[in-house]
């Protein structure tokens, strides 16, 4: 009897006959013939709540729904979720679907609402978006079903609660893919790489044909075999490839939702995919006061599951980043020569200069890349019509922000330090292609 009541709702349309009804009682109280036509009303609108709770009820098993969930979510992508829903009432059925989503969306009015017909199923998909890495509690869904009478509702409680983790952006993963197909690919992405040279690592020697670099011309196999023969050259592989990410506060800044350190972790994950699969060594560490998450580059086919694990609990601690113990660790545990790609983020020329000493010394035994992000808010200021004197402040103050992030590279330059100033959202792409022409240019 209490499930009895939990279950039972009263619809719109009951209380609209019903203050019909309670209108012609009161127009029944002057004129005599209506208050007797409001009390037949009154009967049968009692008696047809009757039938349709008795309807509602009678099939034990009227809906059914299977639920269609990702085993994790990817962080800043649109996630599909389905959902399969049978009725097996004897009529068609008027359904209102409530899903209990995660609480991290905020979304209180999700609803379906959807008209099913008697043995008939239908599915129903939506995307999700998480804008933050950790669990995601899906409840039960909430199925609120109507006759075609619809004065009364019965709610079905289906579905069952299932967390689920949220890790960095993985879906994106076989967009950047093509990017290392091949060896003889020079184009990756959206930038064409210019090749210069060839890299050290020997491969074959073969008959030379049209177009070959005669300066790749083996003189002793030519006169051996009495025909002009090459050296052939293939890219170096097995180079180890670390991604440090800045876990500092300046990292927690937002644009579109993410904040710079999920921006650089989604970046993380990506190109250390394309780096598996250029047959480099991939490998990554984060820092603030102190070196953690520390994932040695190797090759291996675990590799992508160290590093997602690696990044999917990552989290700033709003401290400034120490980046002499970042040199100091670095050159006691990294003894060969690699590319360190350092996602961080300098604002102001004073800034990078407290750190320039670091760097340097890093430079010296590898070949170190600076990520950092341009402010677009900034541009948007200087864009913007300067309508009074504050515009016009704001806008120059802008101007000179923006100015010195190109600063920033030049001086990085000035010391032999790769740089990328890019935006958040091209920020994996652009990394991507950084990488590729490094390699393909055989600095490391």
């Amino acid at each position: 009897m209490k499930h009895f009541y939990n279950t039972l709702f009263l619809n719109n349309r009951f209380f609209y006959f019903m203050g019909g009804i309670a209108l012609l009682f009161v127009v029944g109280f002057f004129i005599p013939v209506f208050f007797n036509i409001s009390k037949v009303l009154l009967f049968m609108l009692c008696v047809l709540v009757l039938i349709d709770v008795f309807i509602l009820y009678n099939t034990k098993k009227g809906i059914t729904l299977n639920r269609f969930l990702p085993e994790r979510l990817s962080n800043g992508d649109a996630n599909k979720i389905s959902i399969g829903i049978q009725n097996y009432y004897k009529f068609p059925a008027h359904l209102s679907i409530i899903e209990e989503i995660p609480f991290q969306f905020q979304k209180r009015d999700f609803i379906f609402k959807v008209i099913i017909a008697t043995n008939d199923e239908k599915m129903m998909h939506y995307d999700l978006t998480p804008t933050e890495r950790g669990v995601y509690l899906f409840g039960n869904v909430n199925v609120y079903a109507s006759s075609p009478l619809q004065l009364a509702t019965k709610k079905h409680v289906l579905g069952t609660p299932k967390e689920i983790k949220c890790y960095p952006s993985f879906l994106k993963l076989r967009s950047f893919d093509f990017k290392a197909f091949t060896n003889d690919s020079i184009s990756y992405g959206t930038k064409k790489i210019r090749r210069i040279g060839h890299s050290l690592e020997f491969e074959q020697i073969k008959e030379y044909v049209s177009g070959d670099d005669i300066r790749s011309l083996n003189w002793k196999a030519t006169a051996k075999r009495n025909q002009l023969m090459i050296n052939q050259y293939v890219e170096e592989k097995s180079q180890p490839v670390y991604a440090i990410i800045d876990k500092g506060r300046a990292m927690q800044m937002h644009f579109n939702n993410l904040s710079l350190l999920d921006y650089a972790i989604n970046a993380t994950l990506a190109i250390s995919n394309v780096i598996l699969k250029k047959q480099d060594k991939a490998g990554m560490l984060s820092f603030s006061k102190k070196l953690e998450d520390w994932v040695v580059a190797e090759k291996r086919n675990s590799q992508m599951s160290l590093i997602s694990e690696a990044l999917h609990n990552l989290k700033t601690d709003f401290s400034e980043s120490d980046f002499s113990t970042l040199y100091a660790v670095i050159k006691r545990k990294i003894t060969h020569r690699s590319l360190l790609i350092l996602f961080t983020n300098f604002e102001t020329m004073d800034g990078l200069n407290r750190q320039i000493s670091y760097l340097r010394a890093l430079a010296k035994n590898h070949l170190v890349l600076i990520v950092f992000f341009e402010n677009t808010e900034l541009k948007t200021l200087t864009t913007s019509n300067k309508d009074d004197i504050l515009s016009v402040y704001d806008s120059i103050i802008a101007e000179k922000f923006m100015y010195e992030k190109k600063s920033i590279v030049r001086e990085l330059k000035k010391y032999g330090i790769q740089s990328v100033l890019t935006k958040p959202e091209n920020l994996t792409g652009d990394t991507i292609n950084k990488y590729l022409e490094l390699k393909s240019r055989g600095l490391f």
